[in-house]
């Protein structure tokens, strides 16, 4: 009998020499020959990244070629219509969270290192004094909010919420949200001990934690942008108090560990929860693969957004008549930009085409005459009407062009119109941004429409770089891998992140036709820029 047991190494071949003495006996060595299979864990981040139409999970590793991106589930995520009003089933996220980490926890060479989780903005769940939930979430696309801006500007100045807070005014922003909650006497905001906005409330379902990460936090226009904390002033008006929220934390700090029963559920341990940039814009503009900041990004997508990077909240008359927002970002920064309707248009349109493929539709468009009509994309006549199409072409009538009549004539105006709006959003960008701007870095799913990304090297008249198109959750990733010590700070992940993923060049051409059709453009939006 061997009263001594080998350390065993991971390795193919392993050869033991184990010395041992009985008493009255005399010493031998024992050789023991083990052959082992070689075990190589990656060492995971698992990103949980929720869109307002759908969400997925993804396993995020560095290796020696860079950084590898695993889809683990997507799912839909649907609205719930019922009593005349629109919520999130936060549970179901909940649940497809559960059964990602499950398929995750499966995988045999997969270690998860932590995870993190971006959602969109604004929205956020009344939590009772029991800790439970107090009724599902409302969407931000609810029409209760419809004069809400108004309503709390009769007791507070416009002037002075936007200089505290530095956030462009939009119906549905949390501030608004609240005001009318506590204006109708809603039950669950009367009852509400605490305020969760959507990330924050998913990590509490995971670890049991409360927190208010500052990202997803900044976009509630509750949190004075000079600060970096929550207004005290707006939340009087609210009825509110610090204390009616978590604490706050920034993007890398860590939020908890999962709970026992989601360890049970799951089959991980202990795995901590980072808070990353909760918002799904801040993640994405984390990985805009930039070798210097002298830069304005393009997050394009449904809905567009350009801006630049500062490093404290560009807050004056220019900026709140031009209707620009000073979002939080990483590493103290703060994101000033604009909202710009994208793709949104192409997308109404092509549910009246049979949902007719992108590729066919840009080569009709390449096909037409340019320049022959233009319109607006941010004009009201746009948000949401019944027939996109209809819109568009009763847009270039009432502006006395030629109407389109063709799909190609209806998405050449579409993406040319986008195309000299980005010029004209960048031209104000410049005069506000603190350096000088260099590139545009188109990031999201319109980095992948070639056309749309040379027409706007066209336009603006500067390099555009496309790509990645999965910034969003490459963010999320990069925020848990700085909070783990695989990275110092956002500089280096970029240019890792500028090494790794395919990136597509665009320079401008055309300069003198551009140039002209921007005057004629610059009179359509003379009233409405």
């Amino acid at each position: 009998m061997i009263p001594l047991f080998p350390r065993i190494v991971k390795s193919d071949t392993l050869s033991v020499k184990i010395s041992t003495e009985g008493r009255g006996a005399i010493p031998y060595f024992c050789i023991i020959k083990l052959r082992l299979k070689l075990i190589t864990m990656k060492q995971c981040f698992f990103a949980v990244d929720l869109g307002a139409t759908s969400g997925r999970t993804i396993l995020g590793t560095f290796t020696s070629n860079g950084l590898e991106m695993e889809e683990v589930n997507r799912f839909p995520n649907r609205l719930i219509e019922t009593g005349g009003h629109f919520y999130w089933d936060i549970y179901e996220l909940y649940r497809h969270i559960i059964e990602g980490l499950k398929k995750a926890a499966r995988m045999e060479d997969v270690e998860i290192t932590s995870i993190g989780i971006d959602t969109w903005g604004v929205d956020f769940v009344c939590v009772g004094r029991d800790g439970a939930f107090l009724r599902l979430p409302y969407s931000y696309r609810d029409p209760h909010t419809a004069g809400g801006p108004d309503a709390f500007f009769t007791r507070v100045p416009r002037k002075s919420v936007y200089e505290w807070t530095g956030i462009q005014v939009m119906n549905f922003n949390s501030l608004f949200q609240m005001d009318t909650l506590r204006r109708n006497h809603d039950s669950a905001w009367e009852a509400a001990d605490k305020l969760l906005f959507m990330p924050d409330a998913l990590s509490y379902m995971l670890t049991g934690e409360m927190v208010t990460e500052y990202t997803i936090a900044s976009t509630a226009q509750l949190v004075n942008a000079r600060t970096r904390r929550l207004e005290d002033s707006l939340l009087r008006e609210l009825g509110l108090t610090q204390a009616h929220f978590g604490r706050f934390v920034y993007p890398g700090e860590k939020v908890g560990v999962l709970t026992p029963e989601v360890q049970r559920m799951t089959g991980l341990g202990a795995v901590p929860v980072i808070a990353v940039a909760g918002h799904d814009t801040a993640s994405a503009v984390a990985a805009v693969p930039a070798m210097n900041r002298n830069f304005a990004y393009l997050s394009s997508g449904t809905w567009s957004l350009m801006g630049v990077e500062a490093d404290v909240p560009v807050i004056n008359k220019e900026t709140e008549n031009l209707n620009f927002t000073n979002e939080g970002g990483v590493e103290n920064t703060i994101r000033l930009l604009k909202n710009i309707c994208g793709m949104w248009l192409l997308e109404r349109c092509r549910a009246s085409w049979e949902e007719t493929s992108y590729p066919e539709l840009i080569a009709e468009a390449n096909a037409c005459e340019p320049f022959r009509s233009l319109i607006n994309p941010d004009d009201p006549l746009f948000a949401n009407p019944s027939d996109m199409e209809q819109a568009i072409k009763t847009y270039c009538s009432d502006h006395r062009q030629s109407i389109p009549g063709t799909r190609g004539q209806i998405v050449r105006c579409i993406f040319e119109s986008l195309a000299l709006r980005y010029r004209q959003v960048l031209d104000n960008l410049r005069s506000l941004s603190p350096r000088p701007i260099e590139a545009l870095h188109v990031i999201g799913g319109g980095s992948r429409n070639d056309l749309l990304n040379q027409w706007t090297a066209n336009a603006v008249g500067i390099p555009v770089i496309a790509g990645p198109s999965e910034a969003t959750g490459i963010g999320n990733v990069m925020i848990q891998a700085l909070a783990a010590g695989t990275a110092k700070d956002i500089a280096s992940m970029r240019q890792l992140i500028n090494r790794s993923i395919p990136l597509k060049t665009f320079l401008p051409e055309d300069a003198e036709v551009w140039d002209a059709a921007y005057l004629h453009f610059k009179q359509l939006t003379a009233n409405n820029s």
